[in-house]
């Protein structure tokens, strides 16, 4: 019987496999980076051991420091979690040769479907052995790992070997392994799964199905299981392919089969070899606790002939910190807030109060609901999305719950093209900004002079405040307050943290938290706002350079062009890449003209805002 176990991860798997190992009554620990110091799944073990250093390559893919690690805390057994050393069959064979438990497949079992060009292999599917114009798009894929990271669509033959060196590096960075291959890309098809679990006495499990198809960057956004839509000859076929994958590789423990699905014809994708970051969706409809059963299995237990039966519908979405509206830039800072209803199931690897860095995904939970139908689980997720209070981040919450609600999803019209066509619409203004202002302004005024506190009964100018595009003018009266702008809205009672508004006789309350730093956040069951105030008397305009390419996120310089500083670029070319958050994002000349400065170099660490380059424009004829 397993004792004490070291989750090899971080953050919000880490804190999940330690809730199961709780309720089983296993001592738990986790092993830390230096930035992971004060992080959560740090506070929930029971015991853990200090990573020395910060990036990943340097700790979470150091499997010789984590099998030291279990060694020296008394661990009798190892779980992967997913990502990082999740898919090595090196790190799998380690922790064995060191006489601790692997919570896990074979190591043989990894070798054979963790790389997905094996794998495509096994399963009699080829990836592209050269690439030529009519074999357009492709796709670039990292063989090992997931989770969108080494991968890159490619449209034009010419930016194949740029976007093969990209992924290389990515997948590298992330997994420790730089190979990858290129496969044909079929577009808006639909990102289809299924669940198996297999034990030691020759049964195998398949768990239903799971759609993944709302992707950003390739990397899953929302999912749900059962997949929506699927004929029984379709479930049947994807099935017996996850069972023969399976079957073939002597498999053990919990495993996905993924599948790319246009009509009745189902394409392979890859296996994983672990657990996957959607898991709690099968959990739900299953009444199963995956990571438990991962642990008898790997303690020799049997599982039962056959799997329980499925009940109802779940959905799952990942809460990230980042910005949709901006290319989904992640987002870094403290979380001063973080409050999601107990109507759903949170995942996370934070709490109020933690910090999101530049080193690692930028996921701060996932959110899951289930019902006994598609329609009432997403009914049940969007409200507590619409509940849910995220201060001092900028996050894709609004996205989520405008997802949730859009025409095309409750419909089930879903693809991986969905948030292409539909982005703008997604994040675009939203409703009630401009009331949410007026409780911003009104609350402060109560803050100031308490509710009553500086009226006099002398005639006076009307109070102004500007929050974003919003002016906001009050009178401060006998009665309390008076709006004057924008029209249309009363003030019906002001405290310092709390405004009710009537508007088209209807009343609605927003709680109001202002921060030091001039931030206020304006919560209500009809949205949240975060809002700051422009000053009466704003401060020059800095003066960056016309033409000077900033930092979009702080993260470290990881390449730079081959171009030097007096040649000339064009619009649009990539300059200089930075590494943030486990992916690699581009920063691209802004205009055609003459590379005047280059400050960036590879292994600098910037921060957001910091100068990277100069492009002097060409002059206009």
């Amino acid at each position: 019987m397993i004792r004490t176990l070291l989750v090899a991860n971080r953050g919000e798997i880490a804190c999940r496999v330690f809730r199961t190992c709780r309720e089983l009554g296993i001592a738990t620990v986790a092993v830390y980076a230096d930035a992971d110091a004060g992080a959560l799944h740090v506070r929930e073990a029971d015991a853990a051991v200090r990573l020395p250093g910060s990036a990943p390559s340097d700790t979470y893919l150091r499997g010789d420091l984590v099998v030291k690690a279990a060694l020296a805390a008394g661990a009798d057994a190892v779980h992967p979690g997913y990502g990082f050393l999740s898919e090595n069959a090196g790190f799998a064979r380690a922790v064995l040769d060191a006489g601790l438990t692997w919570i896990g497949p074979p190591p043989e079992a990894i070798e054979a479907m963790a790389s997905k060009t094996r794998a495509k292999e096994l399963m009699g599917v080829a990836p592209l052995a050269s690439v030529t114009a009519a074999d357009l798009p492709v796709l670039v894929k990292a063989a090992a790992g997931g989770g969108g990271r080494g991968m890159r669509v490619v449209r034009e033959l010419g930016a194949l070997e740029e976007e093969l060196a990209a992924a290389r590096a990515e997948a590298l960075s992330a997994f420790g392994d730089g190979e990858v291959f290129v496969e044909p890309y079929l577009e808006d098809g639909r990102h289809v799964e299924v669940q198996v679990l297999a034990d030691a006495h020759g049964t195998v499990w398949t768990l239903g199905t799971r759609d993944c198809s709302l992707q950003r960057r390739h990397q899953k956004v929302v999912e749900e299981a059962p997949a929506p839509g699927l004929s029984a000859a379709l479930q049947a076929e994807l099935a017996g392919s996850a069972l023969r994958a399976a079957r073939a590789t002597g498999y053990l423990g919990a495993g996905t089969v993924e599948f790319l699905v246009r009509g009745e014809r189902a394409h392979f994708l890859e296996m994983n070899t672990r657990l996957q970051v959607e898991h709690p969706v099968t959990e739900a409809v299953f009444g199963l606790d995956l990571v438990a059963e991962q642990i008898r299995i790997a303690e020799g237990a049997a599982l039962a002939p056959e799997p329980p039966a499925a009940r109802g519908h779940a959905v799952e979405v990942r809460l990230y910190a980042e910005d949709p509206a901006r290319d989904w830039a992640p987002q870094t800072g403290v979380l001063d807030r973080f409050d999601v209803p107990d109507t759903v199931r949170v995942d996370t690897g934070f709490a109020a109060g933690d910090a999101v860095g530049v080193h690692y995904d930028p996921m701060l939970a996932k959110v899951v609901a289930h019902a006994p139908t598609r329609a009432e689980a997403v009914r049940r997720l969007a409200g507590a999305l619409a509940r849910t209070r995220v201060h001092g981040l900028t996050t894709n919450r609004d996205l989520l719950h405008r997802t949730l609600l859009h025409p095309d999803f409750a419909g089930a019209r879903i693809d991986t093209g969905f948030f292409d066509r539909h982005l703008d619409a997604l994040t675009g203004p939203g409703a009630g900004e401009e009331r949410a202002a007026v409780a911003a302004a009104l609350a402060d005024a109560a803050r100031r002079g308490g509710r009553f506190g500086a009226w006099r009964n002398v005639p006076s100018a009307a109070q102004s405040k500007t929050y974003g595009a919003h002016e906001v003018r009050y009178l401060r009266t006998r009665d309390g307050y008076d709006v004057r702008a924008p029209q249309g809205v009363r003030a019906v009672a002001v405290a310092p943290d709390r405004v009710a508004l009537e508007a088209d006789g209807v009343v609605r309350h927003y709680d109001v938290t202002a921060y030091p730093d001039g931030r206020v956040h304006v919560d209500s069951p009809a949205g949240s706002w975060a809002l700051a105030e422009a000053p009466r008397f704003p401060e020059p305009e800095s003066g960056a350079e016309p033409g000077s390419l900033l930092a979009p996120m702080p993260g470290t310089v990881v390449r730079v062009a081959g171009v030097a500083v007096g040649e000339r670029v064009t619009a649009g070319q990539p300059l200089v890449w930075l590494e943030a958050m486990k992916m690699e994002h581009r920063v691209t000349a802004p205009a055609t003209g003459t590379l005047h400065a280059l400050h960036a170099a590879p292994g600098r660490q910037v921060e957001v805002g910091a100068l990277l380059a100069v492009v002097k424009e060409d002059a206009t004829p």
